[in-house]
Parts: C-alpha cells; sequence; structure tokens
C-alpha cells in the first residue's frame, strides 16, 4: 500500500485547515490523503458534557470525519481520502500513524497580533517523537503557498547547519520545492564574535573574513544538491545572528519553512532543539519538521 499524507483532525479551525493543506500536498505528491480522528476515553459524564446535543463520542467523531472527507473530496477532486477513526491517547495514535506516512500533518492555533501560534503539548509531542516528517499549519492567513493573483509559488525556505548538513533534511526541501516549481531559499546563521557582547569596536576585517567563511560553508553544502536539482533556482543566504530569527522572517514569504530534528535515541528522552522549538511557535508559513540522525 502506498504511504499516505496523514493529517490529525478533530474538527477544530487550525485541524480543517492542516487538512486543506495536506489535501494539496497528497496531489502534488500523487498520494492518498487520510483523515485521523483519535478519541481519548474520557470518564462517561465529562464525555457527555462535552457535546453539544445527543449524539455520542462516536457518532460526532464519525460525522465530523465523514463532513470533512466529503469537503476534501469535493475541494480536491482527484485525491483519494481515506478515514480512520482510532481510540488511545492521542499524541501516541498520532506518532505510531506517522510511520507508515510520507508526512503527517497537524494544525496550530493562532494568537493575537503578532504574538504567534500555540503548538501544544500534544503536537510539540509528536514532533519530538516521531521518524517522518511533520508539518505544522496555522489556522489563519493563506497557505497555499501562492500570493493572490500571482501565479508563482512562494519560496520553500530551509535552515541548515553547515557544520552538520543531513541529507534528509535537505533532500526534503530539495524535492519540496521542485514538487512546487517554487525557488528554494537555503537560510545559514552564524554567530558573530564574542566582543560585541562586551561592547568593543567592532573589527570589520576580522567580520569580513567569518562571514565568507560562512558563506563558502554553505556553498559547498549546498553544491551537490545543486547538481542534484539543476533546474531548481536555489538562492543562498548566509546571515549574522539568531537562526531562528532569520527564518521566522523569511516565513513571512514562504510557501514552506523546512528546519530538521535530531533523533536522540537515549533514556533521557526527545529533544526538540531551541530553533525547531521556536520556528514553529512564530512563523507565519506551514512548518516542516525533519527527523535525521
Amino acid at each position: 500500500m502506498p504511504r499516505t499524507v496523514t493529517v490529525g483532525l478533530d474538527g477544530s479551525p487550525e485541524s480543517r485547515a492542516a487538512a486543506d493543506w495536506a489535501a494539496r500536498e497528497a496531489k502534488l505528491r500523487g498520494l492518498p490523503l487520510k483523515l485521523v480522528n483519535v478519541w481519548e476515553p474520557a470518564p462517561e459524564p465529562i464525555a457527555q458534557a462535552l457535546l453539544p446535543g445527543p449524539e455520542t463520542h462516536q457518532q460526532w467523531s464519525e460525522r465530523i470525519l465523514r463532513e470533512a472527507a466529503d469537503g476534501l473530496r469535493a475541494a480536491h477532486p482527484g485525491v483519494d481520502v481515506l478515514v480512520e477513526h482510532v481510540t488511545g491517547r492521542l499524541a501516541q495514535v498520532l506518532t505510531d500513524g506517522a510511520k507508515d506516512g510520507e508526512l503527517l500533518v497537524l494544525g496550530s492555533r493562532g494568537l493575537s497580533g503578532v504574538g504567534g501560534f500555540v503548538v501544544g503539548s500534544v503536537g510539540l509531542a509528536v514532533v519530538a517523537h516521531a521518524e517522518r516528517p511533520v508539518v505544522l499549519v496555522r489556522a489563519q492567513g493563506d497557505t497555499s503557498g501562492t500570493d493572490s493573483g500571482v501565479a508563482a509559488p512562494r519560496p520553500v525556505v530551509l535552515g541548515l547547519d553547515t557544520t552538520a548538513p543531513d541529507d534528509t533534511l535537505i533532500g526534503f526541501a530539495f524535492e519540496a520545492a521542485l514538487l512546487r516549481g517554487a525557488s528554494l531559499r537555503v537560510v545559514h546563521a552564524w554567530n558573530e564574535p564574542p566582543y560585541i557582547a562586551y561592547g568593543m569596536a567592532p573589527d570589520f576585517e576580522l567580520n569580513a573574513q567569518i562571514a565568507g567563511e560562512q558563506a563558502a560553508a554553505l556553498t559547498e553544502a549546498v553544491r551537490p544538491w545543486r547538481q542534484k536539482f539543476p533546474a531548481l533556482d536555489v538562492v543562498e543566504d548566509s546571515l549574522s545572528g539568531k537562526a531562528a530569527d532569520h527564518l521566522v522572517d523569511a516565513s513571512a514569504e514562504a510557501s514552506l519553512v523546512v528546519v530538521g530534528r535530531r533523533i536522540r535515541r537515549s533514556p533521557l528522552g526527545a529533544h526538540i532543539g531551541p530553533i525547531t522549538h521556536a520556528v514553529p511557535h512564530h512563523a507565519t508559513a506551514p512548518v516542516a519538521v525533519v527527523p535525521h540522525d
């Protein structure tokens, strides 16, 4: 059976936005779309109190899935939409379901103004443990990847650490850009010399040397991928400062932001990392978190 683009659906606006994004992604990849609704058992009085009418939770879940599937089939003809209702712990079910999927898509809830977006405890747990890419989609705004009235898709943005460039991460970003017919912007951030923190006068010659070395390292990391994808328009940005800040800024013009998460199989548990934790909370475009060794 082919892999699926899987989305967690609970009927909320953010999960519906995620499902719509996932349907477009499934069409791009020529894969089925699977809608998964998870019921975490609760004491019966609490479970019934959460429902507005006489429906049981199972009936409500089935209706949510059925209506969402019908709407997605109508909006995205040609996409094979599957539905699955599962009982269990939400984060565990979604993490387990991601194993057999091409990628897992989840919604994130917007805050007011420029405050950012909420990636809840379930989303963070799934991102931290899933061994397949997880895409986080916000409920507000346009997630189609094209500007209104403009045919050209917005670029895919890749955050890359040149000290340990990973093929899984880079390959995902290049392929995502190719699927969209978009350009790829590769963003690498590096720290300024420590004397800046002490208020000392900048050494412009040293700054220029470091900037040149960092840009050369980025070019070297990307070079084999440029050769593998010669038709793809690739822009390299080697910038001083915090990587998360640069990626969040770049997300305003992006169709997708791609960041990595190193898989750590240790007794201490999974770890997301500060950049991968910060970007989904503040990026205005969907964020793909790609696990890698």
